[in-house]
């Protein structure tokens, strides 16, 4: 059997594994910092005004 046959061989993830999708969302936020953050603080504000429209309704 030729050894460029070898399927343990020819699978690309053999040598170095997937980076996690934790590492890669981390990286992203470093390389968007300022997008990132927006996103975060309007996520934020958000939330805080549904629970106070919630509470207010539901008084």
């Amino acid at each position: 059997m030729n050894e460029t046959q070898n399927p343990t061989q020819d699978t690309p993830n053999s040598e170095t594994p997937q980076p996690s999708y934790v590492k890669l969302a981390m990286r992203n936020m470093v390389r968007k910092r300022g997008i990132s953050l927006r996103h975060f603080f309007l996520s934020t504000v958000g939330v805080l005004t549904l629970l106070i429209g919630l509470a207010y309704l539901t008084r």
